[in-house]
């Protein structure tokens, strides 16, 4: 593609190298950028999760549960979807690094798995979900960093100025149709799913400051606005799939995905408050029970069925009645804070 007269290109550039050399260690930039990435969701997790009162070092043991199922999800979808695009080595199946994860797989046996040691803690499931769900958008993110260094995630042939170039042999090897070998610059998907994931995770925090979003609400959220992008990611993208009826298989996942995320949370937000804790039973309040009961039984503890002064019966109501009030009113309020 020509160049402009000034110094800039009129596409992005690949990136000339894909790894580097750490004496004899070869780092791979798609497995930097996921670390990365990973780091920094546990660092935002804590963060949120300190806020609402959790304890920040529990993140740090669900990610080490976590992350290792992550990456275990993500490839078994990998090469469950496309198996035309695994090595051909031995260990072809395993070769993460070779840009094979699939994040739905990933997403789903990460939370598997999280939630089972949340339990495990005797967490609030609910809460931490809305708190890890934006650092989940922001490793996403970064992770497709590692998608410009590998020369992937492209989508059709375009002229656009922010045209990502992919050079022949990468052209050959990503599956893409025989028909679009000789165009030279394509759709930067990986970029567009970087600008949402950070702008979605942006959305994601500002409603839970602004607006009262009963958990897990936001994860909730997380799932329908994600894969939503999905869908118009999905009608870009030209690099090798299983299709069914004419549409990409993610196609089908991200829409069914997107419907469950949006009804769920539809039904999170019907969902009435739960009710605030009984009191201790020495501060409970007088119930409508024992208010009859006394009434019945008669000031000092005298046997029930005998009768007992007017003055007192006429009393004994009023003086209940005050009790039984005062202490609702504490009640009330933390359930408005619950």
């Amino acid at each position: 593609m020509a160049h402009g007269t000034g110094a800039l290109p009129q596409f992005i550039p690949s990136p000339p190298i894909s790894s580097f050399h750490i004496g004899p260690l070869d780092v791979h930039f798609y497995a930097l950028a996921y670390l990365v990435g990973i780091a920094a969701a546990i660092i935002i997790t804590r963060r949120r999760w300190r806020a609402v009162g959790g304890d920040p070092d529990i993140v740090g043991d669900i990610a080490l549960w976590s992350v290792p199922a992550g990456i275990i999800g993500g490839r078994i979808y990998f090469d469950i979807t496309t198996p035309m695009n695994i090595p051909h080595v031995w260990y072809g199946v395993f070769a993460v690094w070779d840009g094979g994860l699939g994040i739905w797989g990933g997403i789903a046996l990460a939370t598997v798995v999280g939630l089972w040691r949340l339990r495990r803690h005797g967490v609030n499931t609910a809460q931490f979900m809305d708190a890890v769900a934006p650092a989940l958008l922001v490793a996403q993110g970064i992770g497709r960093i590692g998608n410009y260094f590998n020369k992937e995630l492209f989508g059709s042939p375009t002229s656009l100025p922010w045209g990502l170039e992919i050079p022949y042999q990468y052209r050959l090897s990503g599956g893409i149709p025989d028909k679009y070998l000789n165009f030279s610059t394509f759709q930067p998907t990986f970029l567009y799913e970087l600008i949402f994931d950070f702008a979605w995770a942006g959305v994601l925090v500002w409603l839970g400051h602004h607006r009262k979003i009963k958990p897990p609400g936001l994860f909730a959220l997380y799932v329908f606005g994600y894969s939503a992008y999905r869908i118009f990611e999905e009608s870009l993208r030209i690099d090798s799939s299983v299709y069914f009826l004419g549409l990409r298989l993610n196609t089908y996942i991200a829409s069914a995905l997107a419907i469950i995320g949006l009804v769920w949370f539809w039904r999170i937000q019907r969902r009435p408050d739960r009710e605030a804790p009984a009191p201790a039973p020495d501060s409970a309040p007088e119930t409508a029970a024992d208010e009859t009961a006394g009434e019945t039984a008669g000031p000092a503890g005298e046997p029930a069925g005998e009768p007992e002064p007017a003055s007192a019966s006429a009393s004994a109501p009023a003086s209940a009645s005050a009790p039984s009030q005062e202490p609702h009113e504490p009640h009330d309020s933390e359930s408005a804070h619950g």
